[in-house]
């Protein structure tokens, strides 16, 4: 999937654009649908797939004290869109001066610059534009005058509720993994680039990777059996997501650290994504450091299991 910056980017050699927009976080079962039937039109017509999304959450420009924790990472929700088959992903600098803009001059400058249009899907409920004024019947009418399809996708609903990203982030913050991972209609994983921890776990002889999660949505706290992805490679391991209380730190941050089994050398600065398996325990506070290093083996062992 070629991924661009700024329409001028996309060659279309005379070629007519098949359009899917949303901020398409989690790229769920419902955002699945919208790409999907791009992707058709695209195939069906003759024309290049593209999927219009933007680089951060709209709030965190409109609205700061708004912002919902995400489900993913950004390079986690290009990778979800490319697995559909969108031939190319237009990521858009979401600032002031854009938000800004009338839906129907947002709309009128992607016409233009991607030469013509032929169809263009959104979801039902897709609000756009200055102030949110923008919506699907603006969409039909544009469509009219400009020469392109609008499709509206409906919400896909399961059990008798429609699938949102506020769902799905509801789940995973209460610890509904397979609840969130159905409306994902895929397993449900957490994905952040490893920074540099303070080695407590190297010490313990159980070295752990330091996953920044700012501003994503995260499971309840606890030890968990997951599979770790580096590029290139899965390995078993047990992540902890919590404030680490046997250390009595004052004002202790949250963190999610991973221990990858079998694995040795240096993951910082790594892109690393962790799908949830199963819960292991509760966090907990130990008399000691020692106590801390005999349940993480017991950890490790009990992980081990959840793998056989």
């Amino acid at each position: 999937m070629n991924i661009i910056r700024d329409i001028g980017s996309l060659k279309t050699a005379g070629r007519r654009v098949c359009v899917a927009i949303g901020f398409f976080d989690g790229v769920h079962i419902g955002h699945q649908q919208i790409i999907r039937q791009t992707v058709t039109n695209a195939h069906q017509h003759e024309t290049i797939a593209l999927v219009v999304t933007f680089d951060r959450h709209p709030n965190a420009t409109v609205a700061p004290k708004h912002v919902p924790p995400l489900i993913y990472s950004l390079p986690q929700k290009l990778r979800a869109i490319e697995s559909l088959g969108a031939d190319s992903l237009l990521l858009l600098h979401f600032d002031q001066a854009f938000s800004e803009q009338p839906a129907s001059v947002f709309i009128r400058k992607l016409a233009h610059g991607l030469g013509q249009v032929q169809s263009l899907c959104v979801g039902a409920n897709f609000l756009f534009g200055h102030k949110r004024a923008g919506n699907v019947d603006l969409l039909k009418q544009l469509g009219d005058e400009l020469k392109f399809a609008v499709n509206a996708i409906a919400s896909v609903a399961l059990n008798g509720k429609a699938v949102s990203s506020t769902r799905i982030r509801e789940a995973i913050q209460t610890g509904r993994l397979d609840a969130a991972s159905q409306m994902l209609g895929r397993a449900y994983s957490l994905s952040g680039t490893i920074v540099r921890g303070d080695a407590l776990g190297q010490q313990l002889g159980f070295p752990t990777a330091n996953l920044d999660a700012t501003g994503l949505a995260l499971p309840p706290t606890g030890v968990y059996a997951v599979h770790a992805t580096i590029p290139g490679q899965t390995y078993r391991a047990v992540v902890n997501i919590g404030y680490r209380p046997t250390l009595q730190h004052p004002a202790p941050p949250l963190r999610v650290e991973a221990h990858l089994l079998d694995f040795k050398g240096d993951l910082l600065g790594s892109e690393l994504e962790v799908t949830f398996v199963e819960k292991l325990r509760e966090e907990k506070q130990f008399a000691s450091l020692a106590k801390l290093r005999d349940q993480i083996s017991q950890d490790i062992l009990e992980a081990q299991k959840r793998f056989q």
